[in-house]
């Protein structure tokens, strides 16, 4: 039976009630009281159900922290295919909370829901690291098992996220309402803490510790999936001290079922034989009751608000996509402390712990003491804006980081630059076809070249011819080049006399913060590095090429290698953030094999310390726009419909998060022209928003809570017409 269906019996209305008659409703709660925190008001059950707040963002923040570097790095993807996979991974989790809401209210009821979605999460833990495991499997494998195990993963956390809050408030009696509202800020600085705490460790999990020769993202995967099963148990350990409140129906269904059926209504009937009605949802009267489409109405005002929003989202969620991709083109060596790139995060749940006090303590009331009247709608305003200014920000930074970075050959241009390997100075000719001269320079022996040469071609492919005059002889040869290629021409000593050998740098391009080396061997046989890895790097004898090879920064001093009749060490030095460096294996001294080092492409010069700007304004924006938002929506929706408006609040978020992946696909822009992109589309959003905001008449938390209180019979004849004004009988 539909329990809003019109029932136009009369004599059903005002029927006696006997409490001998009608059996007595089973308690929701239990009836002993549950224990209380140190004789306090606060239930011992709210300690278990905040440790499980803590652990499960610790097990998600710090999981989301290294997922853009595995997408990178782990499966070789581009940089907008890891951008798009991460933010259609932060839009799953922030839809499937819906599906949480409705399973919650309408079958399990919360305790179930968080118990069973929970159990999906540390599933989707165990599959994720599974599928970082290098030894598991190819490529393929490894990104099955990857989204199999984030798709587990958002629907655990997605599923949990609007059950775990609301069933900690579900643990208080009325009469401690404000006790609930500070259990509400203890349950927000979990989170944050947790979120802290995993951004800075599950980093260095990855990155200071090696697995099968690699960077150890099953580790990093793995902790924060032991952090979940941890969440897990202690919540189940408190079964028997929280109140469970039974499912009470599924409220966003009906919400749902009553807008369409206004909607419908309103448009098979549209015409003028109808009379109008005050609002769109009064077409919905014939079959749900008023104080439904009371309480759709004030939740349709707060609905509209909402349409602008996703777009913050969509700036603020790009601190674990670009701005991370941006860090790893940056120094995090801060002299004191060496920041990975992706631990820069861990400054946004930083700063708002930090900003939350300020801006309630501080900036607020100074405001208000200068008699400005700083609504909600327009704190979310100045949000916007100030997220605005962080990407105008990340925008210089990204814009600097470019003139620092080393130019990339155009079309018809090659860059070369000459290593002489000989015991004694060469001077090096460059001649064109028609043996004009393109390059002339002399070159001592092992001289660290400071820069490459650029030189133009007249097609995509050329014949260049070398001159090189090495005591009295001159030796003449010629090498093929390419457009848009890096090269290195290697000079060696033949006997008497020298050769060359032309080498492309394919790979000497920007290393997203990794550092990337190789190794000529001079020596006269075969040498394996070992550069703490499973897998050796065999380099050839007589002026052998190793391929390139990728490691984390840091100091190598003592490189185990080893040839066929002996072993030894080489001193690499420090190799820094983002670097490109060639090492010569040479036995020049009586002190055995060394390394002689040179740095093709310089470390990456810009601190990672000028992000700093750019996260302290988005989170003061973040401050300003997600908590006065939310505060604002829950004052102005009715009590019955709260589920529905964070359902829809989160919604707002996975909305955002697929703004991102269209325009990081589809854009085609610069990255600095994109974060310009989005500062503008977010500004005119801003205008937008505060158009609507500025016609919009807030409700007064009594004409929320009084809307069951208000009437209006219309009497025909001689009566009055009465209107209930918030009388109270």
């Amino acid at each position: 039976m539909n329990p809003f269906q019109k029932n136009d019996s009369k004599e059903t209305l005002f029927l006696p009630v006997s409490t001998e008659e009608v059996p007595p409703r089973p308690p929701s709660f239990p009836k002993q009281p549950s224990p209380k925190i140190c004789g306090s008001n606060y239930p011992l059950s709210i300690v278990f159900i905040v440790v499980n707040e803590f652990c499960e963002r610790f097990s998600y923040y710090g999981m989301k922290a290294v997922l853009t570097l595995y997408f990178l790095y782990f499966l070789h993807w581009s940089e907008n295919t890891s951008t798009s996979v991460y933010h259609a991974f932060s839009s799953l989790c922030y839809f499937t909370p819906i599906l949480g809401a409705a399973i919650a209210d309408s079958w399990l009821g919360k305790f179930k829901t968080i118990i069973y979605l929970s159990l999906v999460y540390v599933l989707g833990h165990v599959i994720k690291s599974m599928g970082a495991l290098p030894i598991l499997g190819g490529q393929m494998l490894h990104t099955v098992l990857s989204m199999v195990g984030l798709s587990l993963i958002a629907l655990g956390t997605g599923g949990i996220k609007p059950c775990v809050a609301a069933f900690g408030g579900d643990q208080f009696e009325e009469k401690h309402a404000e006790e609930r509202t500070r259990y509400f800020s203890v349950f927000y600085l979990s989170i944050n803490a947790g979120s802290l705490i995993s951004t800075f460790v599950t980093p260095m999990l990855r990155g200071d510790v090696q697995c099968f020769g690699k960077d150890c993202y099953a580790l990093a995967f793995g902790v924060p999936g032991l952090l979940m099963l941890i969440a897990l148990v202690v919540f189940a350990m408190g079964s028997k001290l929280y109140r469970k409140p039974p499912p009470e129906g599924n409220i966003l269904n009906q919400v749902v079922e009553c807008i369409w059926f206004a909607i419908s209504s309103r448009f098979k009937n549209h015409s003028g034989d109808n009379p109008k009605r005050e609002h769109w949802v009064d077409w919905a009267a014939e079959k749900y009751p008023k104080q439904l489409i009371m309480d759709v109405k004030a939740l349709t005002r707060v609905l509209f608000l909402y349409i602008p929003l996703p777009m913050f989202w969509a700036l603020l969620d790009q601190q674990g996509s670009r701005w991370t991709l941006q860090a790893t083109r940056m120094n995090g060596n801060l002299g004191f402390f060496v920041l990975q790139p992706d631990q820069m995060q861990v400054l946004n749940p930083f700063l708002v712990l930090i900003f939350i006090p300020l801006f309630d303590l501080v900036i607020y009331p100074l405001v208000s003491k200068c008699g400005i009247n700083f609504t909600s709608l327009r704190k979310m305003a100045v949000g916007m804006i100030l997220a605005c200014l962080a990407f105008a920000v990340a925008a210089a930074v990204e814009i600097k980081i470019n003139e620092m970075a080393p130019h990339q050959p155009d079309s018809q241009e090659i860059f070369l630059q000459v290593l002489n390997l000989a015991d004694d100075e060469v001077k090096v000719t460059v001649l064109s076809d028609e043996n004009n001269t393109l390059l002339a320079e002399s070159i001592k022996s092992f001289q660290n070249m400071p820069h490459y040469s650029k030189l133009h071609l007249k097609t995509k492919s050329q014949n260049f011819h070398f001159q090189l005059k090495y005591h009295n002889v001159s030796v003449y040869t010629e090498h093929s080049v390419e457009e848009k290629i890096w090269y290195t021409l290697i000079i060696r000593e033949d006997g008497e006399s020298i050769s060359s050998m032309m080498v492309k740098d394919e790979e000497n391009k920007a290393t997203n913060g990794m550092i990337a080396m190789r190794f000529v061997n001079a020596l006269h046989e075969e040498v394996n590095v070992s550069l703490g890895t499973d897998a050796s790097l065999i380099v050839g004898e007589d002026y052998g090429v190793s391929a390139y090879r990728t490691v984390q920064r840091g100091e190598y001093p003592a490189v185990h290698c080893r040839t066929k009749n002996e072993d030894f060490s080489l001193n690499l030095g420090l190799l820094d953030f983002g670097a490109i460096y060639l090492f010569v294996i040479t036995n020049r001294t009586n002190q055995g094999p060394q390394a002689w080092k040179m740095e093709y492409i310089p470390a990456n010069k810009m601190s990672i310390a000028w992000q700093l700007p750019q996260y302290a304004l988005v989170t003061a924006g973040e401050v300003m726009f997600s908590v006065t938002g939310l505060e604002f929506s829950y004052s102005q929706a009715p009590s019955s419909m709260k589920s529905v408006l964070q359902a829809a609040w989160l919604l707002t978020v996975a909305v955002g998060n697929i703004i991102v992946l269209i325009v990081a696909q589809f854009s085609g822009l610069a990255q600095w022209a994109e974060f310009i992109l989005f500062s503008c589309l977010l500004l005119v959003v801003c205008l937008i928003f505060s158009i609507m905001g500025y016609y919009y008449v807030p409700l007064k938390p009594g004409d929320v809570q009084g809307s069951t209180d208000k009437q209006t019979p219309q009497i025909q004849g001689n009566m009055i017409d009465l209107e209930t004004k918030k009388t109270r009988l």
